[in-house]
Parts: structure tokens; C-alpha cells; sequence
């Protein structure tokens, strides 16, 4: 990557990495299409992956004691990760359009039921039954085009949480998905060449947290709803965007 290359990909994942740091996601959503316009699609996976990944990891951290509040993390932590890695195998050989097609297509219709005053929640007994697939869907799309967070969103949000226990649940997917993801990138030669935008990255979307967390205290819990589907209207017309352009 050339320097200009370089300068565009790191001011990507920090902004990126702000919006992440208020609603859990916003890394890949952001960083990946504006990357992909000066370089391709895989770099702009591969790149993203590291900071992204620490982000994740940041985050989760900070919001630990919240656990108790979850539900179906450890099953869909390990459909997810199972998922990843078969995505990531596959990053160069599956087709993306059908994929983000219709992962945008279900993202915004939920928005539009939750715009529309309907708030879609899930029981308990549901999500359970269908934890284990939505886990590997969003690893896979994790590895294969490097978004999952609008399902992992769109899914845990469903469960209407407290706002500290929503942060820590996608953001501990999003690190065991990203950490499978980044372990097969790391036992190929994909970084080859891409260190030195990857590791620059990483300074400013760690530098995002205390921000990020700051912002989000200050929310009502309206507002911080209301960005978090605006964050999955945002992925969705991405997606949408991505597949035809």
C-alpha cells in the first residue's frame, strides 16, 4: 500500500472505531468500504482484522461484569468461531453478492418493524433454539466478507439487553469470531505487506475507547437505541451498496 493508501485506511478504522466504541459495532461497517475503494476487497478485510479485533477485546474487558445479564454467548461464541474459520478459508472463493444481498435484506427489515414502533424481541426459549445457526452465519459472513456485525446486531439487540450487557455480548462475538478469522490469516501469507497499515490502526481505534465510552454514558437509553438501529441502517445500505456497485 502507498502512503496515501495508508493515511486513508487508518483515518477509516478510527472512525470506525468511534462509532464502535459507543454501540459495539461500526469497524468493518465503516473502515471496509472506504478501504476497498483505493485497495481490493481482501485487503481491506485483512487490514481491518487486527484493530478491529483489539477494539473487541478492549471493549469486552470493560464491560465483563455484565455477564450475568447475557444470554446464549457461549453458544453462539462457538458456532461463531467455527464459522469464522470456515469463512475465512473460503475468502476468495465465495461469491459476496448473494451473501450480502440477503443479510441486507433481513437487517433492514427488522429496522423498519423497530422504526415503525413494533420493538421485535426475542424469548428466551427461541433464541436458544435458533442461537446456533445465527453463531455460524455470523462467523462465516466474518470470514468470508469481514462484516457479521449487522447479524451479531441485529440478533443481540433482539434480546433487548441493558446497554452495558448488549456492548459486551458483540463484542465478545465479534472477538472470538475475529480472533479465529485473524488466526487462519496469520497461518497464510494475506499479511504479507499489510503490517505496517494494520499496526498504525491500532493506535487510534484503542485510542477511540475512552471517547466512545464517555459519549455512551451520557445517552439515554432512546437515544442509544436509536443509534444502534441507525448503525444497522447504516450496514444494511453498505451491504446493499457493496454488492452492486
Amino acid at each position: 500500500m502507498s502512503g496515501a493508501e495508508v493515511g486513508i485506511a487508518v483515518a477509516a478504522i478510527a472512525v470506525g472505531s468511534l462509532l464502535k466504541s459507543i454501540t459495539g459495532m461500526g469497524v468493518p461497517v465503516v473502515a471496509i468500504p472506504v478501504i476497498s475503494l483505493v485497495v481490493g476487497v481482501e485487503e481491506a478485510v485483512i487490514v481491518v482484522a487486527l484493530p478491529n479485533l483489539l477494539l473487541n477485546l478492549v471493549l469486552a474487558w470493560r464491560e465483563r461484569s455484565h455477564l450475568d445479564a447475557t444470554r446464549d454467548l457461549p453458544m453462539l461464541g462457538f458456532t461463531g468461531v467455527v464459522g469464522a474459520v470456515l469463512g475465512t478459508l473460503l475468502l476468495v472463493a465465495v461469491p459476496d453478492e448473494p451473501l450480502v444481498v440477503l443479510l441486507a435484506v433481513a437487517v433492514l427489515g427488522y429496522v423498519a418493524t423497530f422504526v415503525l414502533g413494533v420493538e421485535p424481541t426475542m424469548k428466551p426459549e427461541t433464541a436458544s433454539r435458533w442461537a446456533p445457526g445465527v453463531g455460524l452465519s455470523a462467523g462465516f459472513m466474518q470470514g468470508a466478507v469481514g462484516i457479521s456485525g449487522p447479524l451479531i446486531g441485529t440478533w443481540i439487540h433482539s434480546y433487548r439487553l441493558g446497554r452495558a450487557s448488549y456492548i459486551l455480548s458483540v463484542t465478545t462475538l465479534f472477538s472470538l469470531a475475529g480472533a479465529a478469522q485473524l488466526a487462519v490469516l496469520l497461518g497464510g501469507s494475506e499479511l504479507a505487506g499489510l503490517w505496517t497499515p494494520t499496526l498504525l490502526a491500532c493506535v487510534p481505534a484503542l485510542a477511540t475507547v475512552p471517547v466512545g465510552a464517555r459519549l455512551r454514558g451520557r445517552m439515554t437509553s432512546h437515544t442509544f437505541d436509536g443509534l444502534i438501529v441507525g448503525v444497522l441502517a447504516l450496514a444494511a445500505v453498505v451491504l446493499v451498496v457493496r454488492a452492486f456497485a
